[in-house]
């Protein structure tokens, strides 16, 4: 017989806890009959004392097996998706979801909101008028099959345990450890029903693990908890150190994913990451024998269009437009002011703190402080430019789009303080620091 409290004490005093303990603790959670400040306690715990890799996955089942998990039986290809640390002008999930698609796979894909300086999925693809993110667990298993790829928001169905402790760590400054963001990322995917998973685990400044080094060690403990939990996964350590593409803001990152998939705008540090999560996923499937023949295939429905044509197939069956992908502009919401934001001296950009752009997304409008806060899809920043970058008076850093003049002048100011502009042109770090390959760990914390 366990007492919760005992369990927090044991994990409190740096003892390893059993599988048994954990699956306790977790159908506690499930039933209630553990309280907010018991989980606040036990997450409290974990964020000082860490959890062994075997913790950790016990930690993830017990999570994914406190809802439903999906099946996925006679399909004629591998079920994968993909999940990303969060980032600003990111919007891989949009691209890479109809490119593996269309390559032969089906992508069950259940993504977030945006929350603090990043931008989410759902709210992405709701500034698609019509777009439909929670059609219910039957309806978006019938839209997979249909369709090879749909894109929903979390249910109650799925990893219910997490839904409680993630909105207590949110409260109680505990989001950030290590083994609690593994456990609530992988028991999600692993409820899924998943064959592979590919990871992008961003560092710098935009990024919730700023430090390189914390990325990799989190890339790592994720690849070997999934990998031992029985799912093929592996993970790239990316550069958030600025924005992924040129827009930042709702709307304005669908049309961008638009004009990729049509080819009309290809940012080559975008291209890059869709192109190798892409292609790592195809591996994973059993798609691709190697990285090069992977890469030959995403290449290949880009420029065919097949990937394109995809999007543009879960967009209508999800209750979006089906001409999106022709006329976005006329679909997608606009601001009703858009102005170029000056430096004040000439000079090439030589750092941007990442953050800083995402949070004059939030103050915008177009990002949420508070879970419960609304969005403005249509506003946020364009043609933003990279590190080595010329600019001047007459040369803009980007465009603001924002819904009056008072928040325009004030985000102004806000997004000029995020850039660095010297002298002498600075060369842009790789957007691919390294690649981590699921293997077992004997890791102790």
């Amino acid at each position: 017989m366990h007492l919760v409290p005992d369990l927090i004490l044991k994990k409190r005093d740096g003892f390893p806890l059993s599988k048994e303990e954990i699956g306790f603790f977790v159908e506690g959670v499930s039933s209630n009959e553990v309280s907010d400040a018991q989980i606040a306690a036990f997450a409290m715990a974990t964020w000082f004392r860490g959890m062994s890799i075997d913790e950790q996955m016990s930690l993830t089942l017990a999570m994914r097996d406190s809802g439903t998990v999906l099946e996925w039986d006679g399909l004629d290809g591998p079920v994968l998706d993909k999940h990303s640390t969060g980032g600003v002008g990111d919007m891989v999930s949009l691209l890479l979801g109809p490119i593996v698609a269309s390559c032969g796979a089906y992508v069950p894909m259940i993504s977030g909101r945006g929350l603090g300086h990043t931008g989410g999925t759902l709210d992405k693809l709701e500034s698609i008028p019509g777009f439909n993110t929670f059609p219910g667990i039957e309806r978006f298993q019938q839209l997979v099959r249909d369709h090879r790829i749909a894109i929903i928001g979390q249910t109650d169905d799925l990893a219910s345990a997490d839904r409680r402790i993630y909105a207590v760590r949110d409260v109680t400054a505990t989001v950030a450890s290590a083994p609690l963001i593994i456990s609530s990322i992988l028991s999600k995917k692993l409820a899924e029903g998943l064959d592979g998973l590919v990871m992008d685990i961003k560092f710098g400044s935009g990024a919730f693990t700023p430090e390189t080094e914390d990325a990799v060690k989190l890339a790592k403990d994720l690849s070997a908890v999934a990998h031992q939990a029985g799912l093929p996964c592996n993970a790239l350590v990316t550069d958030m150190d600025q924005p992924l593409a040129r827009s930042a803001g709702n709307a304005l990152e669908v049309m961008e994913s638009v004009r990729f998939l049509r080819g009309d705008a290809l940012h080559h540090r975008l291209r890059t990451v869709v192109i190798a999560l892409s292609a790592e996923l195809l591996q994973l499937g059993g798609l691709a024998a190697d990285s090069v023949s992977a890469k030959k295939m995403v290449v290949s429905c880009l420029e065919s269009g097949r990937a394109a044509e995809q999007f543009s197939r879960m967009v209508a069956a999800q209750g979006g437009p089906p001409n999106l992908l022709q006329k976005a502009e006329m679909y997608l919401p606009q601001a009703s002011i858009i102005r170029p934001v000056f430096p004040d001296h000439g000079g090439y950009i030589s750092k941007i703190e990442t953050r800083t752009v995402g949070s004059v997304v939030v103050y915008l409008g177009g990002g949420r402080r508070r879970a419960e806060d609304s969005i403005n899809p249509a506003v946020g920043i364009s043609e933003i430019s990279g590190i080595g970058c010329a600019v001047d008076t007459d040369t803009p850093l980007a465009l603001i789009h924002a819904a009056d003049e008072n928040s325009l002048e004030h985000a102004a100011m806000r997004l000029k303080s995020a850039f660095a502009i010297g002298p002498e042109r600075v060369a842009e770090a790789p957007v691919i620091h390294s690649r981590v390959e699921g293997e077992l760990s004997n890791a102790s914390s």
